[in-house]
């Protein structure tokens, strides 16, 4: 059960994050994406995700996999955040 409150955390994050960028600038959007994917996503994902690979292998020890992928997540939302922090503005040509 705690399983599937992972996954439901991280899509319910998903989901607000895609309704908060929907019709933004990409400025925008690699801001939200970025803070949507360190906070809500990625500690619910990594520990859904080590959770399920411990429960398949039937070891306790490799739920121990969350502490390799937590990390991965949370940079790809800093490098995103940052991204959208340090864009510069798309000026138009007329």
């Amino acid at each position: 059960m705690a399983i599937i409150v992972g996954y439901v955390i991280a899509f319910i994050g998903a989901l607000a994050a895609y309704q908060l960028s929907k019709g933004t600038p990409k400025k925008r959007k690699y801001k939200v994406w970025g803070i949507a994917l360190m906070v809500p996503i990625s500690p619910a994902l990594a520990f859904a995700i080590g959770s399920n690979y411990a429960f398949i292998v039937k070891n306790g020890w490799a739920t121990l996999i969350m502490w390799y992928i937590f990390p991965v997540i949370f940079i790809i939302g800093f490098v995103m955040l940052m991204v959208g922090i340090l864009m510069k503005e798309e000026t138009k040509i007329v």
